[in-house]
């Protein structure tokens, strides 16, 4: 459920932020609306979004083996592009963003959105792992009982901490790295 709210969230703040530079670079008047189109972009992100670039993508897919690389990058861009202008289409039918102008208002801001995406593609593991730790610092309780009697690993124990720190890198145990080891 964490992960979720933590996904939910960070992608919310950032559709945010990218309908509002939208709003200020093309015709589209976002303002207030900003805030329930982000609610719907970031649904539509999370949950429409995978499904209709794997519908594309099968459809591209089909014809691949006849394309040059530049020809795959370009119908790579018009995959990406198609989706992007389909989840505008949403975002602006159920919310209330309004468009202005055929070109600035149905062409540009989903070329936006795709430059917005490859940019949280880039930055994601950050924003929700910093999203995380916020999450996790208000929903902090304060230990009792048995909890706040328990003995807790000193910060100077170098031998558990580099051996967490192996886990860590491989998530294998001593005992699983020795087995490997031996085969």
């Amino acid at each position: 459920m964490k992960k979720w709210v933590v996904r939910f969230v960070s992608l919310l703040v950032f559709n945010i932020a990218v309908l509002l530079v939208i709003g200020f670079l093309t015709p589209a008047r976002v303002g207030w609306a900003a805030l329930w189109a982000g609610i719907v972009l970031t649904a539509i992100v999370i949950w429409i979004k995978p499904l209709l670039s794997r519908w594309f993508g099968g459809m591209a897919a089909r014809s691949a083996d006849r394309r040059t690389r530049v020809g795959e990058k370009v119908a790579e861009f018009f995959v990406a592009f198609a989706v992007a202008f389909l989840v505008w289409i949403a975002t602006v039918l159920f919310s209330g963003v309004s468009i202005g102008g055929w070109f600035w208002g149905w062409i540009l801001p989903p070329v936006v959105l795709m430059i917005g995406w490859a940019i949280y593609d880039v930055i994601d593991d950050r924003v929700e792992a910093h999203a995380g730790a916020l999450y996790d610092r208000a929903t902090r309780t304060k230990t009792t009982g048995a909890d706040a009697t328990a003995p807790r690993p000193a910060v100077g124990d170098s031998r558990a901490t580099a051996q967490g720190r192996k886990e860590l890198r491989d998530g294998l145990t001593e005992e699983q790295r020795r087995m490997l080891d031996e085969l």
